[in-house]
């Protein structure tokens, strides 16, 4: 576990004194500070623009359906968002599947238990993208809430994509996804029982019953991982 890691101040604490007394002597401005940095990102937030938009609708140009409109709008944000994070949660366990083929560990996961989360995943993925569709919208649009999901996801990947990173710390990242996942399962149950759609209420309360069996595991792995290596 040790190593040539010297980040920390407590490796050379005369050092330590010249750097806080460089950075005293060099710090900002004395006539101003962060708040400057922050009034310079009032002014993009004031004057930016949403992140994506969706497509008119079908029943748009319909008469009395404003609210109808609305609600749909919504739901289909949403429902985008989690198409997008499915498709992030297959990739990310084809990749732990990559990780631990590779490295050939003997304890943790194994290669069926994982391939069987993926593989629910990606069903995940073909049910929403058939809800989508039954709802008049478009599977392959962007939405703004998928848009943002995406770059949410970014990190998780990156960790699980570097070669240098454990089985353990893989687990470590998923666990933040899964969170994530059943948390958002929950809101898209939500939804549909607020705008009347029962029946995707109820398949994604089983997807949601996956969920929390998926989240359940990892969290089992992740302590035994973290275990095995005291």
């Amino acid at each position: 576990m040790e190593g040539g890691n010297r980040t920390g101040l407590e490796t050379a604490p005369e050092l330590a004194k010249e750097l806080i007394s460089g950075a005293v002597d060099m710090g900002p401005d004395p006539e101003g500070g962060p708040e400057i940095a922050d009034a310079e990102r009032a002014v993009y937030i004031n004057e930016g623009f949403p992140v994506g938009s969706l497509p008119v609708l079908p029943m748009a140009d319909e008469e009395n359906v404003d609210e109808e409109v609305k609600e749909v709008a919504v739901f289909l944000d949403k429902l985008g968002e989690r198409l997008a994070f499915e498709r992030m949660g297959t990739r990310l366990y084809d990749a732990l599947i990559n990780k631990c083929k590779t490295l050939d560990i003997d304890d943790g996961p194994t290669i069926d238990e994982l391939q069987e989360i993926r593989d629910e995943e990606l069903r995940h993925f073909t049910m929403l993208d058939e809800a989508i569709a039954s709802l008049g919208g478009d599977p392959t649009v962007q939405s703004p809430c998928a848009d943002v999901m995406a770059v949410a996801s970014q990190g998780i990947m990156q960790v699980l994509m570097d070669p240098r990173t454990t089985v353990t710390q893989c687990l470590g990242a998923i666990l933040t996804a899964e969170l994530t996942d059943n948390a958002g399962w929950e809101m898209l149950i939500n939804l549909a029982g607020e705008f009347g759609y029962e029946d995707l209420e109820e398949q994604f309360t089983g997807a949601l019953e996956n969920e929390q069996q998926h989240l359940l595991n990892v969290q089992n792995w992740l302590s035994d991982g973290i275990m095995a290596t005291v």
